[in-house]
């Protein structure tokens, strides 16, 4: 706060004093004294004006500084009408209260916010479990009774139950620390358990799956890196190749940890889009030339990747490849095991 304003906030109390002040030296003259015997009066007026307002700004700056230090200080600022100091002034109370009143319905506001949407989370959780039980019947009785109508359905039937865990699991990505076991795990099995959740829309589109140097094993959460793997899978073989396309996983051991490579030989990505495949609804130039997407995928990946502390990085050159290297932090954990699949 600056003089000139605190000024100009006092405008009526300089003026009262102006015109008293005027008053004053007018009735001085009026009594028959000179006007020399009215400077000294005017002067000393002048000096405790002057005073008085210079000692209330520098009282009012550091009063108003203080509560922008402590707002800045704190995380949650609505509390500042909490943590500020008891106002001296009756305005002050009244702002104080003021402020009170809009956090507490603010407050209230939120909580019930909260309230609806756990509600909403929970029954579209109860949905999606209740709607996976006629899912895996289908899947049954497409496996039963082999056609090339069944397979063409059981494929379908797949991509329903992908949509049906990509929902669940964006409905859980907001709290994963809640629902995630870090345990050992193979890499070669969980790329192998992926591999078999897709095997229909694999076999219908004629894609080569090949898994080498896998034999790693890296401590994460089994079900949620699956989902990530089953998320890449049907990304790369939605912009597959025409002919001869081929999907390769392989791990490296790297200075910072284990890397997990899922690689196509697609039609790719442009350079353009790369830096925004991650974006939430973002689908690119493949997306609205292929068919419609949601961008929702990809977006899942890095986010369940940044809850579990892993790296998920993308390059691609159009109409080449595209190479997703998933990185697991190195550690203790870490081992090769190699006489596992030797």
């Amino acid at each position: 706060m600056k003089l000139y304003n605190y000024l100009y906030d006092k405008i009526y109390i300089v003026l009262l004093n102006v015109i008293c002040m005027v008053a004053l030296s007018f009735y001085i003259g009026e009594i028959g004294n000179n006007y020399s015997e009215i400077i000294l009066p005017l002067i000393v007026w002048t000096g405790i004006l002057y005073f008085t307002m210079l000692v209330g700004y520098f009282k009012r700056k550091k009063y108003l500084q203080n509560l922008l230090d402590i707002a800045e200080n704190l995380e949650e600022k609505y509390l500042i009408a909490s943590v500020m100091e008891e106002p001296m002034k009756v305005d002050d109370v009244v702002y104080q209260k003021i402020i009170r009143l809009s956090n507490k319905s603010m407050l209230e506001k939120i909580a019930k916010v909260k309230h609806e949407r756990k509600e909403y989370k929970d029954y579209i959780e109860q949905w999606i479990h209740e709607v996976k039980t006629p899912i895996a019947a289908m899947k049954l009785i497409c496996e039963n009774n082999r056609s090339d109508i069944t397979r063409k359905l059981l494929e379908e039937v797949e991509k329903s139950e992908h949509f049906v865990e990509q929902a669940l699991f964006y409905a859980r990505s907001e709290n994963v620390e809640k629902d995630y076991i870090i345990n050992e795990i193979f890499l070669s099995d969980v790329v192998r358990r992926a591999v078999m959740d897709n095997r229909q829309l694999i076999i219908n589109n004629n894609v080569e799956i090949k898994i080498e140097n896998c034999q790693y094993t890296v401590f994460t959460d089994s079900k949620w890196i699956q989902f990530i793997l089953n998320q890449l899978i049907s990304n790369s073989i939605k912009y597959k190749n025409e002919d001869n396309s081929i999907l390769k996983f392989y791990a490296n051991e790297i200075s910072s940890g284990i890397e997990l490579v899922i690689e196509d030989n697609g039609i790719g990505i442009d350079e353009c889009d790369i830096p925004r495949v991650f974006y939430k609804g973002f689908t690119g130039k493949n997306g609205r030339n292929r068919e419609k997407t949601t961008g929702i995928g990809l977006y899942l990946c890095k986010r369940l990747c940044d809850k579990l502390g892993l790296q998920i990085n993308v390059t691609s050159q159009a109409d080449l490849y595209t190479r997703i290297i998933i990185s697991f932090p190195k550690g203790e954990f870490i081992k090769v095991a190699r006489s596992r699949d030797s």
